[in-house]
């Protein structure tokens, strides 16, 4: 079996990879960029000072809140990086 007719195939393959990797990680840079530009906390004077009220927090939590993937997700995109 000649194995130089099958080298093309995992070229593509690896390639179609790294620019799927790609897209992702600017679909991933643009939705932080979005979140980080449309918080609260970055219109404030002291963003590192904790809110002196209750209506403040309620303020400085009703941004877009970042969603964290379940373990199970996690775990299941470590294994393939």
């Amino acid at each position: 079996m000649n194995l130089s007719a099958h080298e093309p195939l995992g070229c593509l393959r690896r390639l179609a990879r790294r620019i799927s990797a790609v897209v992702a990680e600017c679909n991933y840079a643009q939705r932080r960029m979005v979140e980080l530009a449309t918080a609260p906390d970055r219109y404030l004077f002291n963003p590192d000072a904790p809110p002196a009220t209750y209506e403040e927090f309620l303020y400085r939590t009703s941004g877009v809140l970042r969603h964290e993937p379940s373990a199970r997700a996690r775990t299941r995109s470590r294994a393939f990086r």
